[in-house]
């Protein structure tokens, strides 16, 4: 398997929705909320995919977007998936990683997401990053499920090796994921 994170594309649609249904399925986002992400030139959303694939849907393994205007001080993570069978080996702390330093480029001080409150490792996962819990919105997903809400304070970039690599990983057209690697590391 060869894995590289790159930016997502209109193109990219049907098999971001495949991995969309079948992550949130009841929650998942509308095709047409999803398209109109993709193309707001305040969003950034990348996608990991599996270049060895036979088939272009099963090489979709990942993807996350950000919410962010320039210069508008505050992002939101809108949104992120990783396909079950790859679960637990990084690729979503390297698409947060990817997200946050994207965040820092365009000069945001916070980030904001909303997550399940029945989903440990996803929390897990936000916990380790530095967000903070904020508060509770009660019953806010289907089924009555709570959502925790969370805010990171944007860290200020270090300038070192792996930060060189990190920013590549939020720049480049196709990055390896070793750049995430990288990023884990410091």
């Amino acid at each position: 398997m060869s894995v590289f994170m790159r930016r997502a594309k209109v193109a990219d649609l049907d098999r971001i929705m495949v991995l969309e249904r079948e992550t949130f399925e009841a929650d998942a986002w509308p095709e047409d909320a999803m398209r109109r992400e993709l193309e707001s030139p305040h969003a950034y959303y990348l996608i990991a995919v599996d270049d060895e694939a036979d088939d272009q849907a099963a090489g979709l393994l990942g993807y996350a977007g950000l919410l962010a205007p320039k210069g508008g001080g505050q992002g939101d993570i809108q949104t992120i998936a990783v396909a079950p069978a790859i679960r637990g080996i990084g690729l979503g702390r390297g698409l947060m990683h990817a997200l946050i330093t994207e965040a820092r480029r365009r000069h945001v001080a916070e980030i904001f997401l909303e997550v399940r409150a029945d989903n440990p490792i996803a929390r897990a996962l936000y916990d380790s990053l530095g967000f903070e819990e904020i508060g509770i919105r009660r019953r806010y997903y289907r089924g009555g499920i709570d959502a925790v809400h969370m805010r990171l304070t944007v860290p200020p970039a270090v300038a070192g090796p792996a930060d060189a690599g990190a920013a590549g990983a939020a720049s480049s057209e196709r990055t390896p994921i070793e750049a995430r690697d990288a990023e884990a590391k410091r």
